[in-house]
């Protein structure tokens, strides 16, 4: 029976990945910092399997690591873990380094040492592309494995310092160790401080305010003309496993191919509750755009598919419309646990 130790399991894809390695009989091993384990709603089902153990840890900490995998001596390490909002890493530099950078290269030191190695993934991001891309014949833009990278965030720094570090110590010593590009991937799970997620919410409040006869303030975001590749969590995940299943490592871009701009997201959200004219509940706030934005991400998932076999299965309206219908319930359930007696 496999073992498995995921590093940031509270986490959108930490619990995603859980399900899917339990689901093939793997023993997980969570790892989150003591603050984390406070905030366990995403695993709080897990917490009754028999195969499925939280335990404290902190990737900043190399002592901890060192002593969780030597004794778990597990045969895959899922890296997961970091400060993972992009405007945050701007007033939080510091901390999204020592988190996102040194917590990847310290988990990698303790395996370069260790007898039996594990396979190794490490989460990194299609932000480090920045406003580099590569074309196809017809002049489309897209990033793949090839395009270079130029981050525009202290988070995009910070994750391609651990891209980079994955990739030396697979050439420098031998391990298996894969890095994951994700393009952006969102789900009923997402945390709030995300935009996704925070449209979605917003028309879910909508929706039981006119259900309620009631109005509620407009819907403030930055910049709606930057274009991201979405997918759905649970497909990307499986990507994750699938790249520690090979004979070799390689790092893989995993996306869609179709790229969206927030304001397309913001209308497809609307439209989940028959709502066609929702410019007019939407602001811009300025304060809400970052110092430096990404304009365009596109990836090319043709060597993952091809490779691997990946393919996602969830397309961007049903990302959408998931979690508009999640969050509607969901505050369907808080009214009226508000309101019972």
């Amino acid at each position: 029976m496999k073992k498995a130790i995921i590093y940031g399991v509270t986490g959108q894809d930490g619990s995603y990945l859980s399900e899917l390695l339990l689901s093939k009989g793997y023993i997980v091993y969570g790892i989150a910092r003591r603050t984390s384990t406070n905030n366990n709603t995403r695993i709080k089902h897990l917490l009754i399997q028999k195969q499925f153990h939280l335990i404290q840890g902190d990737v900043t900490d190399p002592t901890s690591i060192f002593r969780t995998l030597n004794e778990v001596q597990p045969d895959e390490v899922y890296n997961l873990a970091a400060q993972s909002h992009v405007g945050t890493s701007f007033n939080q530099p510091t901390l999204t380094w020592n988190i996102t950078a040194q917590g990847c290269l310290n988990i990698l030191e303790v395996i370069r040492q260790m007898a039996n190695r594990p396979r190794f993934y490490q989460a990194s991001s299609s932000e480090m592309f920045g406003d580099q891309f590569s074309l196809d014949r017809n002049g489309d833009k897209y990033q793949d494995e090839k395009t270079r990278f130029s981050p525009q965030s202290p988070y995009a720094i910070a994750k391609l310092a651990g891209h980079s570090a994955v990739s030396l110590y697979r050439r420098s010593y031998d391990l298996y160790a894969c890095g994951g590009i994700l393009f952006n991937h969102e789900s009923e799970r997402r945390g709030e401080r995300f935009v996704t997620r925070k449209v979605s919410r917003y028309v879910a409040d909508f929706y039981w305010a006119t259900q309620q006869g009631r109005s509620i303030p407009n819907l403030k975001l930055g910049n709606l003309h930057v274009q991201r590749d979405w997918g759905h969590a649970e497909d990307y995940v499986k990507a994750m496993w699938m790249m520690l299943q090979q004979d070799s490592p390689k790092d893989y871009v995993i996306a869609t191919g179709n790229t969206y701009s927030i304001e397309d997201m913001v209308k497809e959200a609307f439209q989940c509750i028959n709502i066609n004219e929702y410019e007019k509940y939407v602001e811009i706030d300025d304060s809400l755009k970052r110092p430096s934005e990404v304009p365009y991400l596109k990836g090319s998932p043709k060597k993952a598919k091809k490779e691997l076999g990946w393919e996602e299965s969830i397309t961007f309206e049903q990302l959408i419309s998931r979690m508009v219908e999640n969050d509607i319930q969901s505050r369907c359930e808080y009214g009226k646990a508000v309101s019972a007696p």
